[in-house]
């Protein structure tokens, strides 16, 4: 049952939504992403408490490796999250109220997310589904304090509500499903078996649930979308599984392989794993990861181990039971029989966003993204670039997508281009060289031929550059001269009908306001379109067949401009971005809707939408999976394609 879903490695036969809907009710399993397996570990006590911080995919056995550092050693032993965000609340040695947070996506050290309503030594027990993340104070001798937090902003903790007893050390890990979190155990005085839950979507006290099967603290937690798996304590190693939806005792699932505590548990809503602890007499810190099937009642088995053993630490995943309703399996490029889904104007759907610069970290990416224009949601998985790079141009047949040029740290431009086929997720290849180094360029195309317009090349001087280049996307080469722009030029925006590129804006050196067209059958130099109304560079372009539209850059500009792609004239206000952006290289477009990508100054994660055909402000569409700028969108649905 478990592998009836209709998942593209499994698309043979018919998906029966019976299957489906059976796997949800009976064993509250649902269509799960590939993207949504990654468990982050975060800190504790070797004894002393530590930065460390580690990752595995709970879909595959094995050991840990290093994910990044918190800001500070700590015993973070209250988590939260969302499919995006792994945050970690608090802490002990020394005391704080500091929250961080973290991308799952990304690799690298915490950044600062607000700050807690209470500074605690310890936590237990509380929730989180997409939106909210919630949990108790839990500090010895015990609070009954509930903090809480939107999940993809950024701020401090709200008061939401208050434990039916001041408890502390309950279980740790991933807690409830996406309506209800729940506190298991713990110390109100002395150890307790007590069960209490609240709704998450709506602040107030929490209620009595039940009883487990057993009376202790510092036990493990983790979740399906319907059950709640709490497992060892003090002097345990037992099991105890109970049921979300309906109030009742726990009954005995299975046992770890022994018995210990102050360890921390996660899901991918289909296996369950605890990891790290501490066992008593004498006391010995733990490294062992094992883990369960939730469907099966049984005990553990050996999973991997942590890269350092530790105990008192905090722990989440991106797929655990409290996301499990909301998640919609991998948007599929294919149908059931692997028939390419239609493409071209109007009716390709497919976006791409591709590589960038994670700030305020640095770090660039290789990463390839897509999304389906049409709906809305975060962006999934697609493949990696050859190479890790930002501010690469974009341009797109009916059936292949190329990323020309960009830059590579430390500050170098590439000649490199990269391709891949929109009907196979999968990595990219090397396409061929432009005809100079370049990056922060303008790229657009037709269904024939890809542009290159102007950039810079490389540090120290960064040189600007008026040369465009020219791909046939049909064949793998080298790029040709096209002409030039009549400034050198570079973070302009592009875009483009099935005849006509346009490109707007951009730094020469000051920020220009600048429109230019060429007409991409043919070879030349650039003619004068219009105006932009604000000179600004890294605005992001994208296109219907008959409309071009420009949105943000710099400095900070929320701005979105139109213009009328056959005629020439000064472009018209079109509305706003949700959040001001600039630094990201060409939006994504399906000729009814176009989507622009987040950006930098200020940093953002938000993925905005338009109406190509009207006017008015951009609606928030979703996030990526990796935050940053400086990424370059593609699609095979624009307006240059027919």
């Amino acid at each position: 049952m478990a592998n009836s879903y209709p998942r593209r490695d499994q698309a043979s036969g018919i998906w029966k939504i019976n299957n489906i809907t059976k796997n949800i009710k009976d064993q509250g399993t649902y269509p799960q992403t590939s993207s949504q397996n990654t468990a982050i570990y975060s800190g504790g006590a070797t004894p002393s408490s530590t930065v460390t911080m580690d990752t595995f995919q709970i879909n595959t056995a094995g050991n840990a490796v290093d994910f990044g550092d918190l800001v500070a050693a700590i015993r973070p032993t209250a988590n939260a999250g969302d499919f995006i965000r792994c945050i970690i609340c608090g802490g002990a040695d020394p005391d704080v109220n500091t929250m961080q947070y973290v991308n799952y996506a990304s690799k690298g050290n915490t950044a600062d997310f607000g700050d807690d309503q209470n500074t605690n030594q310890w936590k237990g027990g509380g929730g989180s589904n997409g939106t909210r993340s919630l949990w108790s104070a839990g500090t010895t001798p015990g609070t009954t304090n509930i903090s809480s937090i939107i999940v993809q902003t950024l701020g401090n903790a709200v008061d939401y509500g208050d434990l039916t007893t001041a408890t502390y050390g309950q279980a740790f890990g991933t807690n409830g499903n996406n309506i209800f979190a729940s506190w298991s155990g713990g110390n109100d005085g002395s150890n307790t078996n007590r069960i209490e839950t609240k709704d998450i979507t709506s602040s107030g006290n929490n209620t009595d649930f039940g009883d487990l099967t057993v009376s202790y603290r510092y036990r493990y937690a983790t979740n399906s979308a319907t059950k709640n798996f709490i497992a060892g304590g003090e002097g345990t190693s037992v099991i105890d599984v109970f049921t979300l939806g309906s109030k009742g005792n726990s009954v005995d699932f299975g046992d770890i392989t022994t018995a210990k505590s102050k360890g921390s548990g996660v899901s991918n809503g289909v296996t369950g794993v605890y990891g790290g602890g501490e066992t008593p007499s004498p006391v010995a810190f733990q490294n062992v990861i094992e883990s369960f099937t939730m469907s099966t009642f049984g005990n553990t088995s050996d999973f991997g181990d942590l890269t350092v053993a530790r105990q008192l630490l905090s722990s989440n995943s991106n797929g655990h039971g409290g996301l499990q309703e909301q998640s919609q399996r991998d948007q599929e490029l294919y149908s059931p029989t692997g028939t390419v889904v239609p493409r071209g104007l109007s009716v390709g759907n497919i976006g791409i966003l591709a590589g960038g610069k994670l700030n305020p970290a640095g770090t660039v990416r290789n990463d390839i993204q897509f999304v389906h224009i049409s709906t809305t949601g975060n962006s999934s998985n697609f493949g990696d670039l050859t190479a890790s790079k930002y501010g690469a141009g974009g341009g797109s047949s009916l059936t292949r997508s190329l990323f020309m040029g960009g830059f590579v740290d430390p500050a170098t431009s590439q000649t490199a281009t990269d391709y891949f086929e929109f009907s196979t997720k999968g990595n990219a290849a090397s396409f061929g060289s432009l005809t100079a180094a370049r990056a922060f360029t303008s790229g657009c195309s037709n269904s024939t031929r890809a542009l290159m317009m102007g950039g810079s090349g490389p540090a120290p001087g960064f040189t600007r550059s008026n040369v465009v280049d020219y791909f046939t996307i049909a064949s793998i080469g080298n790029a040709s001269d096209f002409g030039d722009l009549s400034t050198a030029t570079s973070a302009a925006g592009a875009t483009a009908s099935s005849t006509r590129a346009i490109v707007a804006g951009g730094t020469a050196p000051g920020n220009t306001n600048v429109i230019e067209y060429f007409t991409i059958g043919s070879t030349g130099n650039a003619t004068d379109f219009g105006d932009l109304t604000v000179a600004r560079s890294y605005p992001q372009g994208l296109a219907s067949s008959t409309r071009g539209c420009f949105g943000g850059g710099s400095p900070g500009v929320n701005t979105i401009d139109y213009v009328t792609i056959a005629s020439t004239s000064n472009a018209t206000d079109f509305g706003d971005l949700t959040v001001a952006r600039s630094q990201s290289y060409g939006g994504m477009s399906n000729n009814t809707r176009g989507v622009f990508l987040p950006g930098t100054n200020p940093d953002n994660v938000t993925m905005d939408y338009i109406t190509i055909a009207s006017t008015g402000n951009a609606i928030d569409y979703g996030d990526p999976g990796v935050t940053g700028g400086d990424m370059t969108g593609t699609s095979n649905g624009h307006g240059g394609l027919s």
